[in-house]
């Protein structure tokens, strides 16, 4: 009995559903400036600038309790190192601003991500709705100068609405602010109208998308990118509404989520120095399947990054 009692508390908590608090169980830190992280985990809980159904400033703790399906495996299939062998993260929470005051949360989250990465860290975003990005773009193009994207999507976001708070309009903003480089940059996944836009940017539509070899999409992904330092922004949409309904602005017709992650492990090797997965709204999702997705993919995204800054094969 004195054995049990002494083992309570304090344990390497290796089951799936015991406090599920942290994106992959990766330790919570609150002062990440002052560690030796290499990748802070953000949760962005923002859906002010949302047009469809609301429910986004949800998604990062979401993601974060289906993430531990996930921590279990110390190697995750089919990649040939252990991520957090060779990775430091922490989590940092949430970004905490005042409840409704949409240009305070902007102008902290710029001035929070300047400073992590002033401190030579990498940010991976939980949002949060898509406007999250643009402040986030602002903050990586003064340390990173112009961009290439890498954006996932249902919708192009290029619409230049008029309002300073929109989720469909910050590739409208970025490539005016200089932020990004529309030549170098790819939008994959598009069913919605952008043919009338003539916005600039690289497409590989939905029905393209579907049709296409994985092979023959990050051929085209990757001469669109080039060499230069890329951003990469995945919004849940992006998926067929069958493996991710629960979002803002979902559309039929969309990617399934094991093409993605053939798409994104086939990447490797990329120039990945930001990172976010936006638009998860729980409310609207069926069995936790759109919050375990987007786990998966910010777990691929962690993959990508380190085998370019961290050489693990």
């Amino acid at each position: 009995m004195n054995s049990v009692q002494n083992n309570l508390f304090n344990q390497v908590d290796n089951s799936i559903y015991s406090n599920a608090m942290t994106f992959m169980r990766q330790p919570l830190c609150f002062d990440p400036l002052n560690t030796d992280a290499d990748i802070v985990v953000l949760g962005l809980p923002f859906d002010m600038a949302t047009s469809g159904r609301s429910g986004a400033r949800m998604g990062p703790t979401a993601i974060r309790q289906a993430s531990v399906n996930l921590a279990w495996e110390g190697r995750k299939y089919p990649w040939q190192f252990s991520l957090f062998e060779k990775v430091n993260v922490v989590d940092a929470g949430d970004l905490v601003y005042s409840t409704g005051d949409a240009d305070e949360f902007t102008q902290k989250v710029e001035v929070a991500t300047t400073q992590l990465l002033n401190a030579n860290k990498t940010i991976l975003a939980l949002g949060g709705d898509h406007f999250v990005t643009l402040p986030l773009l602002r903050s990586y193009a003064k340390k990173f100068g112009k961009m290439a994207l890498i954006h996932f999507d249902a919708h192009t976001d290029t619409y230049n609405n008029g309002s300073r708070y929109d989720h469909g309009t910050m590739f409208f903003h970025a490539p005016n602010e200089g932020l990004i480089d529309k030549e170098h940059s790819i939008q994959i996944g598009i069913r919605t109208n952008y043919k009338s836009q003539n916005h600039g940017f690289k497409v590989i539509d939905a029905m393209q998308a579907n049709d296409d070899s994985v092979d023959d999409i990050v051929n085209q992904i990757k001469n669109t990118i080039g060499n230069l330092p890329v951003y990469l922004t995945f919004d849940i949409d992006c998926l067929d509404p069958a493996f991710a309904p629960g979002t803002g602005t979902p559309v039929c017709g969309g990617l399934s989520s094991d093409k993605v992650f053939k798409i994104l492990r086939a990447l490797a090797g990329i120039n990945l120095v930001g990172m976010d997965v936006v638009e998860v709204a729980p409310a609207y999702d069926s069995a936790e399947i759109t919050s375990l997705a987007a786990a998966t993919i910010s777990v691929e995204l962690l993959h990508l990054w380190t085998v370019k800054h961290k050489n693990p094969l």
